[in-house]
């Protein structure tokens, strides 16, 4: 049997799974983003504090990190597809059963932790098999992909108000969890990597001589894409550990805005049919933001670490900002710049961890630092939470997220430092030591 070639296609059906992956980044991350349409409705329903209501949202971030490195360990295990429909199901059964809206406890348990689930097992294959799937044009298939959530979002903003509005919060829940069955189709889609497969077939029947160097190549390209190895060892490489690091940080910003724009809009006194445009004004520059970082990542003009730097830079100064606005036309300008940004953001940074940790170890590194960026997501929603009680305004949750995000830029730039001094003391121990001798006559003489 024909060995094809290992290389990622770049193309193809590689395509088809893009737009998998963009359907599965619309039915799980946009869903979590417009989730703040229903904190007033749920908080003022159980009548408790911001805090409190917001741990709904903590769980369901915290799970959602926390279940990654189970999912990449079924990914190398058994395959994406399978692990994506079991997703599907998972965030189904967590929405239709918070449709029951027994007691925040009930909440944290469904639309917390089975959605949560639910979004990791179909978020974490789907981003990681577009990676499989693409080398050159990596950033501009991931970029793609994940502009699914923000093209949803767009929609999903006044369809979940609307459904809100007509059938209640519990029955939008009910309604929503439908839709993401839809996740499953998805997964189908999703089929392994022809080259990984015929490899397995032929390293079984290509009758090679032990020894052959032909055998080793063999072995070497299987190897190199069948890892079915879940690698732990990653957390004591300082490459990954800083960009870890940042992880944690960006997470503890990146969900408060989504979060607390809604309430912010309602305290300046807009109208509810206004704020929900707000998250369709987001969504429409996340994506316009994604697709525009992942084109010019694409061309490789600008080394990715450095590009994510810059972009967490403007994050953070537009959520510093945002907290001035006072009517609507400021908030959606501020809003924008936001979106835009993020948007920039997300399109690479799962970009910049492959380039950090290599495509062996990526499923690995993707599992381990969605695990560790967990505890962020854990703790962001909640502190945000406690510090706008304390301060009696949503504006200081916005300033607490800016503050978190130039101190995760930090890390960054230690982690391009690093790169630089590995890759300058590599190039000095593969330079060839210059000849002591002035003629190449009197060096051939004194190797006779």
């Amino acid at each position: 049997m024909q060995v094809k070639d290992s290389n990622p296609p770049d193309g193809g059906y590689g395509w088809v799974v893009v737009v998998s992956a963009f359907m599965v980044m619309g039915l799980t991350a946009a869903v979590l983003k417009t989730f703040g349409l229903f904190f007033v409705e749920i908080q003022q329903h159980f009548d408790e504090l911001a805090s409190t209501t917001s741990w709904i949202t903590s769980v369901t971030i915290v799970i959602f990190h926390l279940g990654a490195p189970v999912a990449s360990s079924l990914c190398v295990r058994y395959t994406h597809r399978a692990v994506v429909i079991t997703g599907g199901l998972l965030a189904f059964s967590g929405m239709a059963l918070g449709f029951l809206g027994l007691n925040m406890v009930w909440m944290y348990a469904t639309t917390g932790f089975l959605q949560g689930l639910g979004i990791s097992f179909s978020w974490t294959p789907a981003i990681s098999i577009v990676s499989h799937y693409f080398s050159k044009k990596r950033a501009l298939a991931n970029a793609i992909a994940s502009a699914g959530e923000c093209a949803f979002a767009f929609t999903f903003g006044p369809f979940f108000q609307w459904l809100i509005s007509q059938y209640g919060w519990k029955g939008a829940l009910l309604i929503i969890g439908g839709i993401q069955l839809n996740i499953c189709v998805c997964g189908v889609l999703m089929r392994p990597l022809a080259s990984s497969c015929l490899l397995e077939a032929s390293h079984s029947e290509t009758e090679t001589p032990p020894g052959n160097g032909a055998s080793r190549t063999d072995k070497e390209e299987k190897s190199a894409i069948t890892h079915k190895t879940f690698n732990w060892m990653l957390v004591r490489r300082p490459e990954f550990v800083l960009y870890a690091i940042f992880g944690i940080l960006a997470a503890m910003s990146f969900f408060v805005p989504p979060l607390f724009l809604v309430p912010l809009s309602y305290s300046l006194g807009i109208d509810e049919s206004w704020t929900a445009s707000l998250l369709s004004i987001l969504a429409m520059v996340d994506f316009a933001g994604r697709l525009l970082c992942g084109w010019y990542a694409n061309l490789h003009v600008t080394k990715t670490v450095h590009l994510l730097t810059m972009t967490i830079t403007l994050i953070s100064t537009s959520l510093m900002l945002l907290p001035l606005a006072n009517n609507y036309l400021s908030l959606a300008i501020f809003t924008g710049f936001y979106g835009f940004f993020f948007g920039t953001t997300v399109a690479i940074h799962i970009t910049v961890l492959a380039d950090v940790v290599g495509m062996p170890d990526f499923d690995s590194a993707l599992g381990l630092f969605m695990l560790i960026r967990s505890t962020g997501g854990f703790v962001g929603p909640p502190l945000a939470g406690l510090i706008v009680d304390m301060a009696g305004d949503y504006r200081a949750g916005f300033y607490m997220a800016g503050a978190t995000l130039v101190l995760s830029a930090g890390f960054l730039v230690t982690l391009d430092q690093l790169q630089q001094r590995k890759e300058r003391g590599s190039q000095t121990n593969t330079k060839p030591e210059k000849s002591t001798l002035p003629y190449p006559s009197l060096h051939l003489l004194k190797l006779q």
